[in-house]
């Protein structure tokens, strides 16, 4: 199963649930219309409570990342750039507001800041999909 959890990380488990399902799409490891294992068998595979699974697709739900389907289960939604642009922006400022505050505490500058979130958006590249080379890289 690619979900893990952390039962000692001061993270929630279902946040941690829900943040996994969403890198899992994110990367296009999950696809349109992958069926997410039923909330019963992911609990027993898991070893939590059934409740914090289904608390973790309801917020996968509201957020547009799944569909639930009645006596099908859930599935990942097929758009999952459909919010409202005002919505995104939002929302990513907001994340952007929460990295630097963070990245300050940790006593990281700008620049590692800007590599980091080079990094990971490095990371987030679709499987198969060509990324433009780095500054110095071959581009071949």
């Amino acid at each position: 199963m690619w979900i893990r959890i952390d039962p000692l990380a001061s993270e929630p488990l279902f946040a941690q649930l829900v943040f996994q399902v969403k890198t899992a799409v994110a990367r296009g490891e999950l696809t349109e219309g992958a069926q997410l294992p039923s909330v019963r068998e992911l609990a027993k595979e898991l070893s939590i409570n059934p409740n914090t699974v289904s608390k973790a697709y309801r917020e996968l739900e509201g957020e547009g990342v799944i569909v639930r389907r009645q006596g099908s289960g859930c599935f990942v939604k097929g758009d999952p750039h459909a919010l409202a642009e005002a919505e995104r922006e939002r929302r990513l400022g907001e994340l952007c507001r929460r990295l630097v505050i963070d990245a300050f505490h940790l006593g990281a500058g700008a620049d590692q800041v800007r590599a980091a979130l080079e990094g990971a958006l490095g990371d987030m590249q679709t499987p198969g999909a060509e990324r433009a080379p780095e500054n110095g890289e071959d581009p071949r």
